[in-house]
């Protein structure tokens, strides 16, 4: 193709002229490759509470500042009187767990961290959860009746604390008292570039004994299988309002929080970013098309005396159309192709070098390309039309 031809000889001025369409591609896929990273990151870390698990907290999520005065007066705590009553009373569900979080300073020897996240769980969160012992083992039914100071802690808190060392059977302490770690869990990874590894399970009894009972806490509910999982829901709902004699016209004075409505949330944060970026992509591909179209007009100009040889050898106006239509198309292909390249490379440096996630789908890549080549091929109409109008006996007289 004598336009294929064209790009490769003149190298620059080929590249200022894709250079829009370029741009839309890469920009195009560089922001679906955030949107779609994120929103498979945030499924995985965020709105990942274990299978088929929702929680009970005393706040729902993405509370306001606003709101959140308003709840604080409303809201009571999640206390273990409705732990034992959902678990007791719930019929929906495979397991119900408790669960005390605040922040404390671990330390060993010499060495410690300011800030671990102490939690203390019932024994059964070992099934709900998402931490699993990779050495050792986890908080037990025995550990919970006997209040023992024990401690299953983090990959990171591990690793950090004793370096070089066999923590299992070795004293850790949290918050100035000793717990005998008895489990290292298996890594669990960064969310958005915060460790989520340097955290410490104790029994919620020992935890409970040491800082009394009025804390709220988080009621954790896994449902019996998925396709039950709306339904337990609404079951812990009602079974809550029961136990905390809400009235039918009153608001919950808790918050549910499930893994499908975080996504909910994020997913029409992402859908902003996503459409923002529509009209960014749409200057560039407009720039693109204005671009390929004066290229295409010029190299008509150029071409004439080739267009009334061929028409003069029996190319029809129809040929000579499609002639100009294809390349067109295939210079704004090119374009694209190279917009993919330079996305993926961008996007590699991204997620090497940044927390943030970064994953390019097949899909955008052949939509991207196809978007790129429609563009070609409207910009090159007029050109075309123009060549194919050419009369064959005025096109030979022609001296460019």
């Amino acid at each position: 193709m004598i336009a294929l031809e064209t790009l490769r000889t003149h190298k620059l001025r080929s590249f200022l002229t894709l250079f829009g369409i370029i741009l839309s591609v890469c920009t195009l896929l560089l922001v679906i490759a955030l949107v779609a990273g994120s929103n498979k990151y945030f499924a995985e870390r965020v709105a990942n509470f274990g299978a088929n698990v929702f929680r009970i907290n005393q706040f729902p999520f993405g509370t306001s500042q606003e709101d959140s005065v308003r709840l604080r007066r409303s809201n009571r705590i999640i206390t273990w009187e409705d732990y034992e009553f959902l678990r007791d009373n719930i019929g929906l569900a495979k397991n119900v767990g408790f669960i005390h979080r605040r922040l404390v300073k671990s330390k060993y020897k010499t060495k410690d961290l300011e800030e671990t996240q102490l939690q203390g769980v019932t024994a059964n969160m070992g099934e709900i959860g998402l931490q699993e012992p990779e050495f050792g083992r986890y908080i037990t039914e025995a550990d919970t009746e006997h209040r023992a100071e024990v401690a299953m802690i983090g990959h990171e808190l591990a690793k950090r604390l004793f370096e070089g060392e066999d923590p299992l059977g070795k004293s850790v302490m949290l918050d100035g008292k000793p717990y005998e770690v008895v489990g290292v869990a298996k890594e669990l990874g960064t969310t958005f570039g915060q460790s989520q590894d340097t955290f410490a399970v104790i029994p919620v009894t020992t935890y409970r004994k040491y800082y009394g009972t009025l804390e709220t806490g988080s009621i954790q509910v896994q449902a019996m299988r998925q396709e039950v999982m709306q339904a337990a829901e609404d079951e812990a709902r009602q079974l809550m309002r029961a136990h905390r004699h809400v009235g039918p016209k009153q608001e919950d004075n808790f918050g549910l929080v499930e893994p499908s409505a975080l996504m909910g949330l994020w997913e029409n944060l992402t859908s902003t970013l996503a459409t923002t970026s529509v009209g960014i992509v749409s200057v560039f591909l407009v720039i693109g098309a204005i671009v390929i179209m004066n290229v295409m007009l010029a190299s008509v100009t150029e071409r004439t005396r080739e267009i009334g040889v061929r028409k003069s050898l029996g190319a029809t106006r129809k040929d000579v159309l499609l002639q100009f239509l294809v390349e067109a198309s295939l210079m704004a292909a090119v374009g694209g192709l190279i917009g993919v390249i330079a996305a993926y490379f961008i996007a590699f440096l991204i997620g090497a070098f940044t927390p943030l996630p970064m994953r390019v789908p097949l899909y955008a890549v052949v939509i991207s390309v196809g978007v790129a080549s429609f563009v070609g091929l409207v910009s090159g109409v007029y050109p075309a039309h123009k060549a194919a109008k050419l009369d064959p006996i005025e096109a030979l007289r022609f001296e460019a």
